[in-house]
């Protein structure tokens, strides 16, 4: 008798521990798939000296760029972009193609208004030239829709101006890094 109940007790436990587990699968499925991650080394284009290394984390309606570029002039501001091909083989870059823009919009500003998928707000290097990077980039993806992975993440030589078309007159590619195709 002493048995039976270990044994029922024993299955009540692992029963609770399934429904558990797929309670927490349902809630990662209802939220969008579960966090993806992947990193970037950015690579100086010929004759430059900037390089960084990035992680990109799906959050929520868009893609979360964190890490460091270093190398950049103290107090500079560089054009930041996602390309549309993961090729950074040109000494230039411009292997990268242009902005990634799966929506055909005009280059723009994004913090508001029409733009490309691949338009990010300028870097700004500190005193030092390293610029932190933090910043979510709005309806691209890791998988999925309008998904960034395959592409290359670039720096610019100079400001984007948000208005230039079609690249925000932000000078050469001094900086390229590929973001792999699978996350």
């Amino acid at each position: 008798m002493r048995t039976t109940a270990l044994h029922i007790t024993a299955l009540a436990a692992a029963a609770l521990m399934i429904g558990c587990s797929s309670a927490d699968d349902s809630n990662k499925a209802a939220s969008g798939a579960a966090s993806r991650t992947v990193k970037v080394s950015l690579a100086p284009t010929q004759g430059r000296t900037v390089h960084g290394d990035l992680t990109l984390a799906s959050a929520g309606t868009g893609v979360r760029i964190t890490g460091k570029v270093e190398g950049l002039t103290p107090g500079s501001e560089h054009g930041f972009h996602i390309h549309e091909k993961g090729d950074c083989s040109a000494p230039d870059a411009s292997s990268a193609g242009g902005h990634f823009n799966p929506a055909s919009t005009p280059h723009g500003n994004p913090g508001g208004g029409a733009h490309h998928a691949g338009d990010i707000r300028n870097l700004v290097a500190d005193g030092s030239g390293v610029a932190s990077v933090d910043v979510i980039v709005e309806g691209v993806s890791i998988g999925g829709q309008n998904d960034v992975l395959g592409k290359a993440v670039v720096v610019h030589e100079s400001p984007d101006d948000y208005a230039s078309q079609p690249a925000g007159n932000s000078g050469a590619r001094i900086a390229c890094g590929v973001i792999p195709a699978t996350g």
